[in-house]
């Protein structure tokens, strides 16, 4: 059956194709944190492991919502480590790291999820799908509140 959502054919394969950008490096910011979480040492220690495991977990739900919001749209979800390989921005960390470098790695990543988010937020904007513009607008919430509060940990 044909898709008929009051959004273009083409306008929705385009957000569907960025919001297969976004998982792919939401994900990818995911496991970098939790990762962090695992792997941390320092005066910091409960503070941060806290914190790093709150952001984690908002993610993990974060990434369902953006798969869901790509099948709605009507489009294969590649959840596959090929996939998000393929379609991630966001730099793999596997080396272990002091926590001042790890907060400065999760700011820059977060803040590359806030530019994304913003762009498809535009294009949806320019389709009428309110429904991509309003996930939009709580993912670019949720990264700014993640950036001021690792920022805040470096002050």
């Amino acid at each position: 059956m044909k898709i008929k959502l009051g959004i273009t054919d083409s306008g929705r394969k385009k957000i569907a194709g960025e919001l297969q950008h976004l998982l792919a490096d939401t994900y990818a910011t995911y496991l970098k944190t939790q990762n962090f979480h695992w792997n941390l040492k320092g005066p910091n220690f409960y503070s941060l492991h806290l914190l790093f495991e709150k952001q984690y977990e908002e993610m993990s739900g974060a990434v369902d919502e953006i798969a869901e919001r790509i099948q709605t749209l009507g489009f294969h979800v590649d959840g596959s480590f090929a996939g998000f390989s393929k379609n991630c921005c966001v730099k793999d960390s596997r080396k272990a790291m002091p926590a001042k470098k790890m907060l400065q790695t999760l700011i820059a990543d977060h803040e590359a999820l806030i530019r994304c988010a913003r762009e498809i937020a535009g294009m949806a904007e320019d389709e009428k799908d309110q429904a991509t513009v309003d996930l939009m607008a709580r993912r670019l919430g949720v990264h700014e509140k993640f950036v001021w509060m690792l920022r805040s940990q470096l002050a």
